[in-house]
């Protein structure tokens, strides 16, 4: 089993250019795949459709919801495409398997009063909040993934036209940042950094308290403890942030295709679900506010 996960995490990151975090996630739902197989005493070479559909009758039975399940025999899917790739097997056992289709679920997104109170709960006369605060603005600001805010360097800054440089494994793209945004990086730039530094070499924009790069786990617990902090009773995640910011863009007349771009998406229909959620939001407004609406 540890062959075969091994030769295929580098698959993904040699041939397919997979992000650190697809590879985990990947890895993670095929050693749970070979773990069944295992189980029930069949060999991944020979598996065909009817071990693979009781595979997803298991997963329901353990109460995995159907969103979850189609991100399951995704990974098998594509741990079989490898296989086939490779000359391991000659068919895809995971082709004729179906998964029940659920709703697409709307994105969460904080209203701009919400975004507020969590960008006022830092606070900058000590280190750790001075960082915070410039995290939790440059990342309502421009939009990225976690992933994306902590993998930014020093360099990819520029205070003076106000813009920041991200890349990924997909896309590089250049995102506006509003000013003060700008002037919170660079407090904690000015201040901060320096004083947190322990390697002089480190490129990482956003460090920890002991000089390394932030984690995105360390980034999870700093969010929803200044959500706490703020009020806020829904259960929130970084992408909650890059969600509130795509749809205020749009609340306030951004198009489409410039929000796409901002968040280097490489389909504008996935953008689309932005427009979605703004029409139900004016249309539950309509029907609460509108004096006939009731009628």
């Amino acid at each position: 089993m540890k062959d075969y996960i091994s030769e295929y995490s580098e698959f993904l990151a040699t041939t397919k250019g997979a992000s650190k975090n697809t590879l985990e996630s990947y890895t993670r739902d095929i050693k749970q795949y070979l773990s069944y197989l295992s189980n029930v005493n069949v060999d991944v070479i020979t598996a065909d459709d009817t071990v693979v559909s009781k595979y997803v009758a298991e997963l329901k039975r353990l109460g995995r919801t159907p969103s979850t399940i189609t991100r399951f025999l995704a990974s098998v899917r594509s741990f079989y495409q490898y296989l086939m790739a490779t000359n391991q097997v000659t068919e895809n056992p995971t082709v004729k398997v179906k998964v029940e289709k659920t709703a697409k679920k709307l994105p969460e997104i904080l209203t701009e009063k919400e975004i507020d109170a969590l960008l006022s709960q830092p606070s900058i006369s000590d280190f750790k909040g001075c960082r915070d605060k410039a995290m939790l603005e440059l990342l309502y600001a421009t939009g990225v993934r976690v992933t994306e805010l902590i993998d930014l360097n020093v360099d990819d800054v520029n205070l003076q036209i106000n813009i920041i440089h991200c890349k990924s494994s997909k896309n590089e793209r250049i995102i506006p940042v509003y000013h003060d945004a700008i002037k919170a990086v660079s407090e904690y730039l000015s201040r901060v950094r320096p004083a947190i530094t322990v390697d002089r070499n480190q490129k990482a924009l956003f460090l920890n308290m002991n000089g390394e790069r932030l984690t995105r786990q360390g980034f999870w617990k700093i969010i929803k403890s200044y959500a706490f902090e703020a009020g806020i009773k829904r259960e929130i995640t970084p992408h909650t942030i890059r969600h509130s910011f795509a749809a205020h863009l749009l609340e306030n007349g951004a198009g489409l295709k410039d929000i796409k771009d901002m968040l280097g998406h490489s389909d504008i229909s996935s953008t689309h679900i932005y427009s979605t959620l703004m029409k139900q939001r004016y249309a539950s407004a309509y029907k609460k506010f509108h004096p006939r609406a009731g009628r």
